[in-house]
């Protein structure tokens, strides 16, 4: 059962990797930052549409590894309808769940949108590649501060 799970999650990875969702420019963001993980080249950009608080739209353009760029994908696909609250929320819970491979703290809370980043859980078994993973989700928080620049570091 444990390695039909771990298969499902490297596939959800491997698809969004290569054929990320939400992969284009917002000609029109409301707000945009840029992500870069120096340490193993990963950069992107992202771009939101807001309508109030809530997330309209979000995409992203950039390069980096599978895991990079599956979860900047699966991040835009995820936010998108949140309030920026919410949207700090998963922020926060991923960043748990990247680091630990759980989320005790979540609570049923969007849990739907919890049990899909599951796919990435995995990461904190590498721990060099949790970076990759929480780049997007630095991001987006920078551009919800108004912010420009993020790094992983």
């Amino acid at each position: 059962m444990f390695d039909d799970l771990r298969d499902l999650y490297q596939e959800v990875i491997l698809d969004h990797g290569r054929k990320p969702r939400n992969f284009r420019r917002l000609e029109e963001a409301d707000l945009s930052a840029r992500g870069d993980n120096p340490m193993c080249g990963d950069r992107m950009e992202l771009f939101l549409n807001m309508e109030g608080d809530r997330i309209a739209d979000a995409a992203f353009q950039g390069r980096g590894c599978a895991i990079s760029m599956a979860s900047a994908s699966l991040m835009t696909e995820t936010v998108k309808g949140k309030t920026a609250e919410e949207a700090r929320w998963l922020a926060a819970h991923f960043r748990e769940l990247a680091m630990t491979g759980s989320c005790p703290d979540c609570g049923g809370r969007m849990e739907d949108e919890m049990d899909r980043l599951q796919a990435l859980s995995g990461v904190y078994e590498f721990p060099s590649r949790v970076k990759c993973a929480t780049l997007a989700w630095h991001t987006l928080n920078t551009a919800l501060d108004g912010g420009k620049e993020a790094s992983s570091e």
